[in-house]
């Protein structure tokens, strides 16, 4: 194939990728241990059964939780698309309720290490991918890395998950800081998790406005009070979500309320409502590149 014909072949991929009108949302966390990958997940599954197509990008590199932690078994990753060795809609796994799963790459090489070809292959793999995608739940790293940053940067919706813990919500302040100064985020949605009731949720929230009201020139928006619930650690253990074995729980209810609001989030009216401005989003340089 002549290289204008390959441009042509992806331009029309990504056209068609853009009728879809994919909702890309990122969660994300300052730290570690806060519960993230927990409610991507079940997230997702709580989204799918509102008859929404999701597809989870398990973009914590290195970890790979999504497969981990729902004990599915993954035989090729985002590499070997990369590599040329496979295409994306070989990867991707089934989960529960329909939902499906890009697992990451393992090995540390994160997404802004990429070379070229790599980028233009994450691209390509993108928008020649044939199963059909309402949302895409971007399950990012925990911290401030480089590819933390530009996948949230590159969503519609950034969804920062913090619990009680003094070095929780300086973490998430030190992310929404770097986001909102050099990249151009200025709407977070503030899930508290793990918290004893609905009162501390929005203490935490309190909390959290105090300080990003101060120094930041951000909005937030408290969109969930996850209580802390015995039948989450009793799910993991058995390598379930949940959502899925214990459906009337605190933790469920809760992240089912969170998937009602969030099918609701609009879609911009602008292209980055198209999964082609996401990754082009996703792949350009940093602004400002000193502070990363």
């Amino acid at each position: 194939m002549h290289s204008h014909e390959l441009i042509d072949d992806q331009a029309s991929g990504l056209r068609r990728m853009n009728k879809q009108m994919v909702k890309v949302i990122s969660i994300t966390g300052g730290k570690g241990g806060v519960g993230k990958t927990n409610v991507s997940l079940n997230l997702a599954m709580a989204m799918a059964q509102l008859g929404k197509k999701v597809l989870v990008l398990d973009a914590d590199l290195g970890l790979a939780n999504c497969d981990v932690m729902l004990g599915l078994r993954v035989e090729k990753n985002l590499s070997h698309v990369l590599s040329g060795e496979c295409e994306l809609d070989d990867i991707i796994i089934d989960g529960p309720f329909g939902i499906k799963i890009v697992p990451a790459t393992s090995g540390s090489q994160s997404m802004t290490e990429l070379s070229t070809v790599e980028h233009a292959g994450l691209i390509r793999a993108f928008s020649e991918l044939k199963t059909p995608v309402d949302v895409l739940l971007v399950d990012t790293a925990a911290g401030i890395s480089d590819m933390v940053l530009s996948f949230s940067r590159a969503s519609q919706d950034v969804v920062v998950v913090v619990c009680d813990e003094p070095s929780s919500i300086t973490d998430a302040y030190a992310l929404m800081k770097i986001l909102s100064r050099d990249h151009g985020v200025e709407k977070f949605k503030i899930v508290a998790n793990m918290v004893r009731n609905l009162k501390e949720g929005q203490e935490l929230f309190a909390k959290l406005s105090r300080v990003t009201d101060r120094f930041l020139d951000v909005s937030l928006e408290l969109v969930a009070t996850v209580p802390y619930d015995e039948n989450v650690r009793k799910a993991a253990r058995k390598q379930k979500a949940f959502i899925d074995v214990f459906p009337k729980s605190p933790a469920s209810m809760a992240v089912k309320g969170l998937a009602l609001k969030a099918i609701k989030w609009p879609l911009p009216a602008n292209a980055s409502g198209h999964l082609e401005f996401f990754l082009e989003q996703l792949l350009q340089p940093h602004a400002n590149q000193g502070v990363v």
